[in-house]
């Protein structure tokens, strides 16, 4: 079932400058929790999900509520969770249904009685073989996905063993034909894989560092498979969803309590930004700074939300009271 609010709690989707931290309010709902911003190429849009339904509203709207949500129409997608994409030619989203598929949406969305397209393939794993949407390539082609999957072995996805089992892998996806290549073949839990704005690199949170559950950080390595990932943050809090602005010159990532295991909801979170150098990794002696501390994590930055002019970027979180 898709994501509601808790009892006392109310739904906000942010502009945050990121050299100020200041956070302009968008759009508030008591009613409807509102998830993974994105910010469409052209610079108008907001897009996010809701009640596992797409939604576009004007990036300049403020102190709206839910009634500015313009649908889009998905024609037959089943529900879909907050992983999407909007490809970088804004003809189309592509989101992730809760049936583990992919698809293709057109940007003004399905025409009454059509469909949409479904860029992923079957599997022989079935229902425990499922694509987690975080990012496309800037030619528009490729797709980063993380996979979760249970081992063959395991019958039954509801029991205590396939939740130990299940594990997450990066993976890149052909958006034209649904060909999957492996990033990531291992038992290190991987989430959030974005490509860097020129298209070179790959940045996710893995817990490939860690020696015990949780504490996951930031990596990095080649898009073409040529080199093994380089862990970027090391600090005592978890770091998750990596997202560089488009001129190359910043990284945007949340991190939770130590000790967080996963990426939890409705959780005191902060956001952070670190400078970049010209080789797209932190700028020597560059020191992360808390842009916002917020209630949020799951749903707050999980997908690309950086306008196309870097000056800004977007989020949701879930205040209390």
């Amino acid at each position: 079932m898709p994501r509601t609010l808790l009892p006392g709690r109310s739904s906000r989707l942010l502009v945050v400058d990121p050299a100020t931290g200041h956070a302009e309010v968008v759009l508030e709902s008591r009613r409807l929790l509102v998830e993974a911003p994105n910010w469409s190429p052209d610079g108008r849009w907001l897009v996010v999900n809701g009640d596992g339904l797409l939604w576009r509203v004007p990036a300049d709207a403020r102190g709206v509520d839910e009634s500015a949500l313009e649908p889009v129409a998905m024609g037959d997608v089943p529900e879909i969770n907050n992983d999407h994409v909007v490809v970088p030619d804004q003809s189309a989203i592509v989101v992730s249904a809760r049936d583990g598929h992919l698809y293709e949406v057109p940007w003004a969305g399905v025409a009454p009685g059509g469909a949409a397209r479904r860029v992923t393939r079957e599997h022989p794993a079935g229902r425990s073989y499922k694509n987690y949407l975080h990012g496309v390539s800037p030619d528009g082609r490729t797709l980063s996905v993380v996979v979760g999957a249970l081992p063959t072995a395991v019958a039954d996805p509801r029991d205590e063993e396939a939740r130990a089992a299940w594990r997450t892998d990066v993976a890149l996806v052909s958006r034209s034909d649904g060909t999957t290549t492996p990033v990531t073949a291992d038992d290190h839990p991987d989430d959030g894989p974005e490509f860097s704005p020129d298209g070179r690199w790959l940045w996710w949170n893995s817990e490939r560092a860690s020696v015990a559950p949780g504490h996951a950080q930031l990596f990095r390595a080649p898009a073409d498979g040529s080199g093994q990932p380089v862990q970027v943050t090391s600090g005592p809090r978890v770091d998750w969803f990596p997202h560089v602005s488009p001129d190359g010159r910043a990284l945007l990532w949340i991190s939770y309590d130590p000790g967080t295991t996963g990426h939890p909801e409705d959780r005191d979170v902060v956001l952070h930004v670190l400078p970049l150098g010209d080789d797209g990794l932190p700028a020597e002696g560059a020191v992360p700074r808390d842009v916002l501390r917020t209630v949020g994590g799951q749903g707050t930055i999980n997908v690309p939300c950086w306008a196309p002019d870097s000056a800004r970027f977007a989020c949701a979180d879930y205040p209390r009271g």
